[in-house]
Formats: C-alpha cells, structure tokens, sequence
C-alpha cells in the first residue's frame, strides 16, 4: 500500500507571486504541442502546415483548452459553486478544468484557424489530435499533485492512502488516466499517423480513443461528490459525456471512408 506524498501545490513562490505545478504541467502541455507539431510540419509535405503555422495554431488550441476547459467544468461539474461563489470561477490554479469542455474549446478553436488559414476542420484537426494527448497526461499528472480526481477504495497492493480524503487505500485514478487517456493514446495516434491517412479517419480515432479509456477508467475513479452517479446508479458525467464522443468517432470514421487517401509521400 502507497501513501500519497502530499506535494506542495505551489512550485515557486515569489513574495505575493505564486506559481502552480497544475499551471505549469499545462505549460509543459503547450510546449509539447509545439515542439512536435513543429516537427511534423517539417517532415509531413502531406499536411501543407508551416512550423509558424504551428505557433498560431497553439495560440488558438491553448485558449480554446483554457476558456473551454473552465466553462466546461463550471458548467458540468460546479455550477452550484459558482452560484455559491461567484469569484471561484476565476480561481483557476484551484483545478477545475473539464476536458470535455476543453475539448469543445479546441474544435472551436481549429474550425477558426482553419478558416483563417483556408483550409478544413479535420485537415488541421487530423494533424493536431495525435499532440493532444500529451498535454492530457500533463494535465493528469497536474490533478495528482493537486491530490484531487482520487480512486475508489480498492485491495490491491498499489492502492494509495490520500490522508486528506481518509485513511482508506485508493485507486490513483490520475495516474491511470495519465498513462492511458495520455501515454498510450499518444503512443497509438502517433503510430497510426505517420503514414497519411484519409480525412477525418485521425480525428475519429482520437475520439474513439479517449472516449473508450475514460469511460473504462471512470469505474476506478471516485465519482465527484457533488454529483455521485448520475444515471443508472453507476455512470458518472465523465461516462455520460465520454460515451457520445465514441459514437461520434463512429460515425466520423464511417464518413472518412468516402474520402481519397492522400498520395504524398511522408
């Protein structure tokens, strides 16, 4: 059994200037975008995406993750709070930051900048979906030094005592969600990417993906109190927001198929 290490939330504290290790994995996030967005510029001709290109498209993937990750959560998750509390909304190195509505964020954000730069939602959509799960693992690794978003109760020898929750052993759902939503969709998407592929046929299963592993691990993750299960008695709002992404991916992938597969070679 594990007992939580109980990390100190600030990083680096500055007289009355503080800096958050959850603002800064986000930070880690963006950088990573960057770095192999511009690398895959440089070496996919098929995407037709300038490294400067890159730049601009993380100013707009970076406040659409911000904005719509805390509208999000406001909306899904604490609207009571902000009743309540109307200054928590701007509260944001707290954590409470939804990636579905980071999610929606995002595609707002590519449909602008495809427009901007003439192009189509899934041309810059496909290119970006395979740099997104890093920044989800960040984020991940984030709630856990926050020691928030804990497990359920569990036997296993990794299970993980959160003394500020109680004293039971937990699932440190944050880290499966890192590994999993993060590493591995990574790992998958990058793989899968690196020969071109039909339009549309990346976003799906970015979509698929991540939707699968966080309804999954949902089962090992405490529902958040404030709204326990919210159908069925075991599904959560991370299942019940998760299970529409798969069949959109669905249906994405079954419309990619009509699509040519690109002939420039990577």
């Amino acid at each position: 059994m594990l007992t939580y290490p109980s990390i100190d939330p600030v990083a680096l504290a500055i007289g009355p200037l503080k800096i958050h290790w959850y603002g800064l994995t986000y930070l880690a996030g963006f950088a990573a975008f960057w770095a192999l967005g511009s690398w895959r510029a440089k070496k996919r001709a098929d995407y037709d995406i300038t490294p400067e290109e890159v730049s601009d498209m993380l100013f707009y993937v970076a406040l659409g993750v911000i904005l719509g990750g805390r509208l999000g959560y406001l909306l899904f998750y604490g609207l009571g709070d902000v009743i309540a509390d109307p200054l928590s909304a701007l509260r944001v190195w707290e954590g409470g930051m939804s990636f579905h509505g980071g999610m929606i964020g995002v595609f707002i954000a590519m449909g602008l900048f495809a427009r901007k730069i003439g192009t189509t939602f899934f041309h810059i959509a496909d290119f970006g979906a395979p740099m997104v799960p890093i920044g989800l693992m960040t984020g991940r690794v984030g709630n856990f030094i926050n020691g928030e978003l804990w497990g359920r109760p569990t036997g296993t020898d990794w299970g993980m005592v959160f003394p500020h929750v109680d004293m039971l052993a937990r699932h440190p759902s944050q880290l499966y969600e890192a590994a999993a939503e993060g590493l591995l969709l990574f790992l998958c998407l990058w793989i899968y990417s690196s020969k071109p592929r039909r339009l549309g046929a990346v976003s799906g299963w970015f979509l698929i993906g991540y939707g699968v592993f966080r309804f999954a691990i949902e089962f090992f993750r405490e529902p958040d109190a404030h709204l326990g299960f919210v159908a069925l008695d075991w599904a959560t709002m991370g299942q019940i927001l998760s299970a529409p992404m798969v069949l959109a991916g669905i249906v994405i992938l079954l419309w990619s198929r009509r699509n040519p597969v690109p002939v420039t070679a990577t």
